[in-house]
Parts: structure tokens; C-alpha cells; sequence
């Protein structure tokens, strides 16, 4: 596996496919091009390109396809729920992401620290506290708080999103951390 920032990516020894087939060496140029690498989770999965593609199309769908949640939002559900599960990967990516959309150096790092700490709107506090829930009592989630997330203005679509968002990233985080997969280091030093 690649090294990054003086170690590996992940602490698993798969190397990336080889030749990288032409539909994901031009995705990986679009990452250099628009975020100016390309990050180490799709390194890490590069070694099985149908475990990439499957990866990247929901992540590209969750995140930035049509859904009644923010980019922002769906950013801040990721960080909360990789705090819960400490998740040095997805802290460090989507900590960067949520100070880059929001413009606030701050609050990407409120949100890993605790979220209850930041100014939030309660449409945002009801729909982390239920990716909250969901991550460390799914079996206690009720109908009460679906309605919630309604009373705060949420459709059962936007509902769904949250829900996906915040599975996903329970998903990614132990992934992460049974690799012991590490972020790329320029994610450190953006949007301060």
C-alpha cells in the first residue's frame, strides 16, 4: 500500500490493482484536479475496483447527490458520528470539508469535540442528535423520534438521508479503523 505522510495508508497490505483500468485512473485525475489529491480511502479500496466503484457511488450519492439535507449537513452528520466512534480518518477528512462549506475554522472542530458546543440551528441539533442515536442505540430509535425530525421540518426522505448518511459513515468509520486507515496529511492544514 502507498505511504502517506511517513507511513502507510492502511496498515493492510493490499496493494492498488494493477494497471489501474482507464475509468478509475480518470477518476482519480478528477480528484487531483478538483480537490488537489486523491484521498487515501480510495487508495485503500483501489485494490478490488469493484469494491472502489461500489464505495464511491454511494458515497457520491449520499453526499453530494439531490437530497433536502445541506452539503454542509450531510458533512456535519458525518463528523458527529465519526467523534462517537473516534474515527481519526473521517475526523481529519470531513472535519476539513465542514470548515471549507461552513467558512468557520471553528466549527468543524466543535463538531468532533462536541456539537452540543456549537451554534446550531435546531432543524441541525435534532438531526445530529438522531445520527447521535442512531450510531450508539439504534435499537432504542421509536417513532417519537422520526417525529422529531418532522417537528424540525425534515421530510421522511430527508429522514432516510440522515439515516443513510450516518450508516454509512458507522460503516466507513470501522473499515477505517480496522485498517488503521490514515488521512492524507494535507487535510490538516485546510480551510484555517
Amino acid at each position: 500500500m502507498e505511504k502517506a505522510c511517513g507511513g502507510r495508508v492502511t496498515a493492510l497490505d493490499l496493494p492498488m490493482a494493477e494497471p489501474l483500468s482507464a475509468e478509475t485512473t480518470a477518476y482519480f485525475a478528477k480528484c487531483e484536479e478538483k480537490l488537489g489529491l486523491v484521498p487515501n480511502v480510495l487508495k485503500a479500496y483501489a485494490f478490488d475496483e469493484k469494491k472502489l466503484r461500489a464505495f464511491t457511488d454511494f458515497y457520491n450519492d449520499l453526499m453530494l447527490g439531490d437530497s433536502g439535507l445541506s452539503k454542509l449537513e450531510r458533512e456535519m452528520i458525518a463528523v458527529v458520528v465519526s467523534s462517537v466512534n473516534h474515527c481519526y480518518y473521517c475526523l481529519t477528512a470531513h472535519g476539513a470539508a465542514v470548515r471549507a462549506l461552513s467558512g468557520d475554522p471553528a466549527l468543524g472542530e466543535m463538531m468532533a469535540m462536541n456539537y452540543r458546543a456549537a451554534e446550531l440551528s435546531e432543524r441541525q441539533k435534532a438531526m445530529l442528535d438522531f445520527a447521535v442515536l442512531l450510531t450508539e442505540q439504534p435499537e432504542a430509535i421509536e417513532e417519537d423520534d422520526r417525529q422529531g425530525l418532522r417537528d424540525a421540518g425534515f421530510s421522511d426522505r430527508d429522514i432516510w438521508d440522515i439515516a443513510a448518511v450516518a450508516a454509512f459513515f458507522n460503516m466507513s468509520n470501522r473499515l477505517a479503523a480496522a485498517s488503521d486507515m490514515r488521512p492524507n496529511p494535507e487535510y490538516h492544514g485546510q480551510a484555517r
